[in-house]
């Protein structure tokens, strides 16, 4: 799809929403997310901006790093110059998941109804708050791609509320209970607890907003999909679950997941476990090459120091120990580690899981991690082989990879 094709049905969606002379914020992904960000930049610019009484943009950024000056205009593909002077009327906002008070209140979704939404799985009261931007906006547009996730089935769609601009309370609790389902049975599938309650919560939500999701293949656009959050994401995803599932006959033994360089962190680069874990066999390995990570977590690095990578049952056998650590820092830990087995004190993983990063042995070790040293690692040697049941991925994190005999449950049909 080129910029024309993309202009056209942007224009032919935003024209079904009242957005004259109102006040519009545009949610986006930061730079962990595909897709031609500076053409949708200019098409929105170019489509609103003679429209509406302010445009400006929130990234969306969950518990990410906040971006500088310089990236958020590498973000959108914009020079220091234009945005002085032909984008000097928007503004361009992080969003801070770590100030309490940036945030609004919105509402709780009550214990017994997340029961009922979680499948029986947690039974809590979950404080909604996101925010505070959104206040000050008469229509909402989430802007972003949709990919399987490991949390949520697919990304995309309300996620860029929950957790996009989300407080804590509920990011935490969305993840773990991702975490208690796992990324195995979760990932590629529509329809999810987690889902479930993102789609509760988006409906307190008392602002018009419009869904612009798309589906991309590197930084280009293959469909997008403009209309109701709900509606265009589902369109979406159904989209991605064509373009990017791969499904395999026989699983992997060996994976090397080649992480390209807009994930900086273990935190992000994890996904090169997230979309294989499925396709590989029982006592398999998955190994991560990235050698230009050299943090684990830059927001939360200290906590994972403390807690490690485990599997989930290793938490939920030793709660006591546990329950004080947030949600999604341990739904993190338990999502990479992947599926297996805690009984006696023994935790034996289903999959191991080794870095070969910039992240030194000796922390590996602590992590409960494996370790290669990426120097040594020559991709040529294990290119090509995939009969014997090794699988190199480049640019990994994006595609999800499962097996034909998971298809029937595990599409995202």
């Amino acid at each position: 799809m080129d910029e024309g094709q993309a202009r056209k049905v942007l224009e032919q969606g935003l024209s079904k929403a009242d957005l004259l002379g109102r006040r519009v914020l545009v949610l986006t992904p930061d730079g962990t997310r595909s897709g031609p960000m500076p053409m949708l930049f200019r098409l929105f610019a170019e489509l609103l901006l003679p429209r509406v009484a302010k445009l400006e943009f929130l990234i969306a950024l969950g518990t990410h790093q906040p971006l500088s000056e310089a990236a958020q205009n590498r973000l959108f593909g914009i020079s220091a110059a234009e945005r002085a002077g032909k984008y000097a009327g928007i503004s361009i906002h992080n969003h801070h998941w770590e100030r309490p008070e940036t945030f609004t209140r919105i509402g709780t979704i009550a214990a017994g109804e997340i029961e009922e939404l979680s499948g029986g799985l947690l039974r809590q009261d979950v404080p909604v708050a996101l925010n505070r931007l959104i206040r000050d906006y008469d229509h909402l547009i989430l802007y972003g791609p949709v990919f399987p996730h490991e949390v949520a089935g697919f990304s995309g769609g309300h996620k860029y509320f929950f957790p996009g601009i989300a407080g804590a309370e509920i990011i935490n609790f969305t993840h773990w209970l991702g975490a208690l389902i796992t990324n195995y049975q979760i990932i590629g599938r529509q329809d999810t607890p987690v889902r479930a309650v993102i789609e509760r919560a988006a409906a307190m939500v008392e602002k018009p907003a419009t869904g612009v999701c798309s589906v991309v293949e590197g930084d280009g656009l293959t469909d997008l999909f403009v209309g109701p959050v709900a509606e265009a994401w589902r369109q979406a995803a159904a989209r991605a679950a064509e373009k990017h599932i791969r499904w395999v006959e026989e699983p992997y033994s060996l994976v090397i997941s080649v992480m390209p360089e807009m994930y900086d962190d273990l935190w992000t680069g994890a996904k090169g476990m997230y979309k294989m874990e499925p396709a590989v066999a029982e006592g398999g390995e998955v190994i991560i090459f990235a050698p230009h990570i050299r943090e684990v977590s830059y927001t939360h690095g200290k906590i994972l120091d403390q807690i490690g990578y485990h599997v989930r049952d290793y938490f939920l056998k030793q709660w006591d120990r546990f329950r004080h650590y947030p949600g999604g820092v341990l739904a993190h830990s338990t999502h990479l580690k992947g599926m297996g087995r805690f009984e006696h004190g023994k935790e034996e993983p289903r999959v191991k899981v080794t870095l070969a990063t910039g992240i030194p042995r000796e922390r590996c070790d602590k992590l409960s991690l494996g370790y290669r040293d990426p120097r040594e690692l020559r991709l040529a040697e294990f290119e090509g082989r995939e009969k014997e049941g090794i699988l190199v991925v480049h640019r990994a994190g994006e595609i999800l990879y499962r097996l034909n005999s998971q298809r029937e449950v595990k599409s995202g049909e």
